[in-house]
């Protein structure tokens, strides 16, 4: 029995089809207690045009996969957005949402359906397991610590790690994800702590907890990432609109302990932005974000505080004071306000997606307590196989990185 015998691709069309790509892999997991059920509307409006902005410069497909009786087996996503690299740059697709049985011919036809849909729009290569938009949502293949994921981050089997490079993906970054107890922590390296120190007791500086309704964070918010981000490739400069929007939409499930602010000489210079692991939660409501899942979930978050997992959502420093202790003291803010006595404790906190191309954050992110604790890849496939392959190159080596090829994503750049 040939290849197209033995399996069938529908493209995702229609309410059925849907439906079909967002259950599979309930049935695929159905005996893997970490793997988490993804919210059924966070996958689906990366798919609709109306909710998702990189579709007005790109496009975004999707297919499953069946077998010969009809069962499926399978399921893939491609798209690409053309203002996501530069006319220098690699010319470069992403495949994402992957999920499939463990077998070689039919994950192969997946990734081929996707290389031939990207190869006929002009691209030279394509990425995954990645994701239509930012990188801290549904991005890598994980390949180490196969522990329950974060909130909208990648849990798959490890027979993945196979499928993906049997085929020809090689190891494009890895991105990992640093874990450090906060009961009773005081981790942090002695000469970090020291300078971190030095800084608090210095009048200069000041750091202050996020005031919810107060807008002039969010210009302080964006003073701090359009400085620090400058010259990153892929990232573009944001308003006082842009950061009023991303903190209301943090809002419901911000707790103002996690968000810390630095100055110096009142002037705005860092923050260390954390959520609650809302994924704790949206575990159990099967996909589903329905009414009485809504209830749940404020009672769950506010009331009985059944998070104790926080994610590093995103960590800054302005240029002009990296490496003089601010990091450190940012994280020490963060350790005296989370242990007060009175507040519902957390248990741990997860640096989520510092790529193995930042060696300056992987190196923070340890000497502040953090070990490595999960490890996704995200792979990359040369549609030209005679051409050399290169690794993501290396950024944020000096005090103001110059832009690369790599697309430093602004959420993930210095976390």
């Amino acid at each position: 029995m040939g290849e197209k015998e033995m399996f069938s691709l529908v493209e995702v069309t229609n309410s059925h089809s849907r439906k079909e790509f967002l259950e599979f892999p309930v049935r695929l997991y159905k005996n893997e207690p970490n793997w988490i059920r993804p919210i059924d509307n966070d996958i689906e409006n990366i798919f609709n045009p109306l909710k998702n902005r990189h579709h007005d410069h790109g496009e975004s497909i999707r297919w499953i996969l069946k077998n010969y009786s009809g069962e499926t087996i399978g399921r893939i996503a491609a798209f690409y957005d053309s203002t996501l690299y530069s006319p220098v740059e690699i010319p470069a697709g992403g495949i994402g949402f992957f999920e499939c049985i463990n077998d070689r011919q039919a994950a192969f036809m997946l990734f081929e359906t996707a290389k031939k849909w990207l190869e006929c729009r002009n691209l030279e290569a394509m990425d995954g397991p990645v994701n239509f938009g930012v990188r801290d949502n549904f991005w890598g293949c994980l390949v180490e610590g196969f522990h329950e994921p974060l909130h909208n981050m990648p849990y798959n089997f490890p027979y993945y790690k196979d499928l993906f490079e049997s085929f020809g993906f090689k190891n494009y970054f890895n991105q990992y994800t640093y874990r450090a107890e906060i009961q009773g922590c005081g981790k942090i390296h002695p000469l970090i702590r020291r300078s971190a120190e030095r800084v608090l007791k210095n009048p200069d500086y000041k750091f202050k907890l996020l005031q919810k309704g107060d807008i002039s964070f969010a210009r302080d918010f964006k003073t701090i990432y359009n400085k620090t981000w400058e010259n990153f490739s892929g990232t573009d400069e944001i308003t006082d609109n842009d950061a009023i929007l991303l903190l209301k939409k943090l809002e419901p499930i911000l707790d103002n302990r996690l968000v810390i602010f630095g100055y110096y000489k009142d002037e705005p210079i860092a923050f260390f932005v954390m959520i609650p692991d809302i994924g704790q939660l949206t575990k159990k409501f099967n996909g589903k974000w329905n009414l009485w899942n809504k209830l749940l979930f404020v009672w769950n978050l506010k009331i009985s505080c059944k998070v104790d997992r926080v994610i590093g959502r995103i960590f800054g420093v302005v240029p002009e004071h990296q490496g003089k202790g601010v990091e450190g003291a940012l994280v020490i803010t963060f350790e005296n306000e989370i242990l007060k006595p009175g507040f519902p404790p957390y248990k741990s906190l997860e640096l989520n997606w510092i790529g193995d191309f930042n060696p300056v954050m992987m190196k923070m992110s340890q000497l502040i307590g953090g070990s490595i604790y999960k490890t996704h890849v995200t792979y990359r496939y040369l549609f030209d196989q005679t051409k050399e392959f290169h690794r993501a190159p290396v950024v944020n080596t000096i005090p103001h990185p110059k832009k690369t090829e790599h697309d430093a994503h602004p959420l993930t750049a210095n976390v």
